[in-house]
């Protein structure tokens, strides 16, 4: 057999999708991410892009390509092409190139480099006789970007925007177990063919390549609710005892003939437990139309999703055809909660007044890039939590809808930002997506309709589109108010629901309050001043910066501007909260160096999401916690006999500085601030102690100058994980010297093996002027390296989907560790 490659592609499934007996429920979301075929194509030769679109009758001409050779046929060879698993972003394969973009990272992508900017996927299902009768669609989360799509040699679609998810009505296209197409190929064969161009960019950030979103076939009934198509939502007033839950749902009939139906929603609780119901009357629904209904459950003493508390609700809707039998079943998850802005008083969530203390994210990550797993999702937010944030802005585009659910399941709020600022057929398409996507969401508290729009904030352009944009966004949603991230002009934020200021050194913030006392604001960005982790003095040369927070002082400089920006925020209730810039480092934008830094230094935890100086700032003025935290670490050879300035990062009320047995004097903390004394360097060790408002020592931190890595310690977020080819172990490699200190200065090379259930999916340390490659190039490989990065690196395990035992098992030198792991199937 010529194209023995797509034997292992098939994924039957004439087993999962036929169902029998009077149980039978057509509806089912079936993962398509496993088992693709990647190759690249050329964005300026179309000879080696396998002549897409030169055919003689191509698929602009004709309304299938099914007797052309090129990747959309299933007669084409594609046993060369290399096997992936979505997600997959192949930039991150990619070399760096100091031509190449400096706010994408330097990375060889984009209109220079036409041989590694467009890739193609191909993927073979299965189908049988029995599978016929169903609709059928296929759904695409994220491709990055200007997407086309094929089945079976038929042009489906595409979609331009990299951040919009997107469904293509395929049931006319498949092949439901007939005769094959092609001569020696299995009946019932469909082929899923993607070509992804990512010559122009959309943002000005590291933004990938590729299916770096989920991919999903969908199988309803003819009469069905369609994607995305319900809308829950609560009217929940003081005291908060009872709630109207109004459900809006958008019924499909994909049959050429009228359909009559009828619905029954249901509500269940967290143990799956209905408590309450009801229903829409008999409707008509013409053939190949939709409708739009809408009904109300009362709720007594709901259950309010709140930060400390995020409890989740479901509604199912089943779809009842004109013979009383259940034809769809659709389940929507949402919570129940009151959200109010307040122009004098800030933001309240369930009637408590809660202040925004968030963080602005874009979606990369160390190992992986923008293909960033489900479970990492979930991480990255844990990690987020344990500074005390509560709030994310996804700037500057939606977010991956898993990011989402897990701020829905942990309790983290979000402002979820459009990607494009306009009011043309295509910007009104992606901010429709977005909202009609996401609004279940209870975590989502703001649409943000886009970001620092320079062109338009100081004219009357800016206003009218504003305007326009916002009105849309309520006629969407008309439980959440809209914003816009200006970064100092005044037209667009005029018909705003809600200010977003970004940066208060070019926002006249107060000068705005005094125009327009009854305006909402917040703070949509501000900076942290942060730079390389561990790093004290400025290295340009190799990419590596001290903390701009610490380090340059002046009038106009970002001296201390973590705590300026807090301070100023904290102290202004009418002032709703602020959005660091940013939570983690991301690829792209090293202002204000340039190559060989390859990525933002201003995340207040790095690109792997260890944490920097400055977020033990965050964390003593965020949280409850007993806070105290030193800088600068004690390990600062070559600086002996200079002078050095000492901060402390801590809550309590009282704290004393001593450097190698000699006190340097007690001071008062102030509020929202920091404390610094003078000291000279020698090797030794420096000691801060810790004490409350009555004098008692609460705390204790002790850095001491360490001698080299011998040790090594290992770590992982979690060790028993799911056999499902998806879940993620975050690793952690710490460098200790003999002693079991920790050694701030260890850039050493570490040898990675594993055994079991698991690949390296991908590694980091945090450098963001790391240049190695970053996963290895054959999936399957059973050793790899990593290099620590200021004693710290990272290695991200997934599962495969077999059960057992898995190790990682770790060399430097002389040193060696080793982590367990259970793989299960639960």
């Amino acid at each position: 057999m010529r194209n023995v490659g797509f034997v292992v592609l098939n994924l039957l499934l004439a087993g999962v999708l036929t169902a029998s007996g009077q149980s039978r429920q057509p509806r089912a979301h079936l993962s398509l991410d496993e088992g693709w075929q990647f190759a690249f194509g050329h964005a300026a030769d179309p000879a080696k892009d396998y002549g897409c679109g030169t055919e003689y009758f191509n698929y602009l001409t004709k309304a299938g390509s099914i007797h052309n050779e090129g990747p959309y046929s299933l007669k084409f060879d594609a046993s060369g092409w290399k096997r992936v698993d979505l997600p997959h972003d192949w930039v991150v394969d990619l070399p760096f190139a100091p031509e190449a973009s400096h706010s994408h990272g330097y990375k060889t992508v984009g209109w220079k480099y036409p041989a590694t900017s467009v890739g193609w996927y191909r993927k073979v299902i299965t189908l049988d006789k029995a599978d016929r009768g169903p609709h059928y669609e296929l759904q695409f989360d994220g491709i990055f970007r200007d997407a086309r799509i094929w089945v079976n040699g038929f042009y489906v679609g595409g979609e331009e925007s990299g951040y919009a998810s997107q469904t293509y009505d395929i049931t006319e296209y498949l092949n439901y177990g007939d005769a094959s197409s092609v001569e020696g190929r299995p009946a019932g064969e469909n082929l899923i063919c993607v070509r992804v161009d990512a010559s122009l960019e959309e943002g000005w950030f590291y933004e990938g390549a590729g299916i770096y979103r989920h991919v999903w076939l969908n199988r309803t009934a003819p009469v069905y609710v369609k994607t995305f198509g319900t809308f829950v939502h609560a009217d929940l007033q003081p005291p908060f005892d009872a709630a109207t839950l109004t459900i809006e749902a958008v019924i499909g009939n994909d049959a050429t003939s009228e359909k009559h139906f009828t619905l029954q929603h249901s509500l269940l609780d967290a143990d799956g437990r209905i408590v309450g119901t009801t229903s829409v009357g008999k409707r008509t629904l013409p053939g190949k139309d939709e409708l739009s209904t809408t009904a109300a459950i009362r709720v007594e003493r709901p259950h309010l999703w709140s930060l400390d508390d995020p409890y989740l609700y479901q509604v199912k809707t089943d779809v009842i055809d004109g013979d009383g039998s259940i034809v769809d079943t659709y389940t929507t998850t949402t919570g129940i909660r009151h959200l109010a802005f307040d122009a004098d008083r800030g933001f309240f969530l369930n009637g408590q007044p809660v202040k925004l203390l968030g963080v602005n994210m874009h979606q990369d990550h160390a190992g992986v890039g923008a293909a960033v797993p489900d479970a990492m999702q979930a991480w990255t937010v844990r990690q987020l939590q344990s500074i005390g944030c509560n709030a994310i802005r996804t700037s500057h585009n939606p977010a991956t809808p898993e990011l989402l659910d897990a701020c829905d399941r942990l309790g983290m709020l979000v402002l979820e930002e459009n990607r494009l600022t306009g009011v043309n057929d295509f910007q009104r398409r992606q901010l429709s997506q977005m909202i009609r996507r996401d609004r279940n969401h209870p975590s989502i508290i703001l649409w943000s309709i886009g970001n620092e729009e320079w062109g338009i904030e100081w004219n009357d352009y800016g206003r009218r589109i504003a305007a326009a944009m916002r009105e849309f966004c309520h006629r969407m949603d008309s439980t959440r108010l809209a914003c816009v991230a200006s970064s100092s002009g005044p037209t667009i934020n005029e018909p705003m629901d809600v200010a977003g200021y970004n940066y208060i050194l070019q926002n006249p913030v107060e000068e705005h309050r005094r125009n327009y006392p009854k305006r909402i604001a917040l703070g949509s960005e501000e900076t942290t001043g942060c730079g390389t982790r561990s790093v004290y003095f400025d290295d340009v040369g190799n990419g590596r910066m001290a903390a701009i927070n610490r380090s340059k002082q002046g009038p106009d400089s970002l001296f201390n501007c973590i705590e300026r920006g807090w301070q100023f925020y904290h102290q202004r209730p009418w002032v709703s909260g602020l959005f660091y810039w940013t939570g983690f480092d991301y690829r792209g934008e090293p202002n204000p160096l340039a190559f060989p830094a390859t990525g933002s230094e201003f995340g207040i935890l790095d690109y792997c999401g260890f944490p920097k100086d400055e977020a033990y700032y965050l964390k003593a003025w965020w949280t409850d916690e007993p806070v105290l935290h030193l800088l600068p670490h004690w390990n600062l050879q070559g600086h002996e006999g200079e002078e050095v300035d000492v901060w402390a990062y801590s809550n309590c009320a009282e704290v004393e500085l001593i450097v190698n047995g000699r006190k340097l004097g007690r001071k008062a903390m102030p509020k929202d601030g920091h404390l610094s004394w003078k000291a000279v360097y020698q090797p030794g060790y420096i000691e801060a102690r810790g004490y409350d408002g009555k004098g008692r020592r609460i705390k204790t931190e002790r850095i001491e100058t360490t001698g080299a890595p011998e040790r090594m310690r290992l770590s992982a977020d979690r060790t028993s994980l799911r056999a499902d080819n998806q879940d993620v172990a975050v690793c952690t490699i710490e460098l200790q010297d003999r002693r079991g200190r920790f050694v701030p200065t260890a850039c050493e090379e570490v040898e990675l093996e594993v055994s079991g259930p698991v690949r390296i999916l991908g590694v980091g340390n945090g450098d963001p002027a790391w240049k190695a490659e970053e996963r290895p190039a054959d999936r399957d490989a059973r050793k790899f390296r990593v290099r620590t990065f200021n004693g710290l690196a990272q290695v991200l395990l997934q599962t495969t989907r077999e059960a057992g035992p898995a190790t990682l098992s770790c060399r430097q030198g002389k040193t060696a560790g080793q982590l367990q792991f259970n793989i299960n199937n639960k």
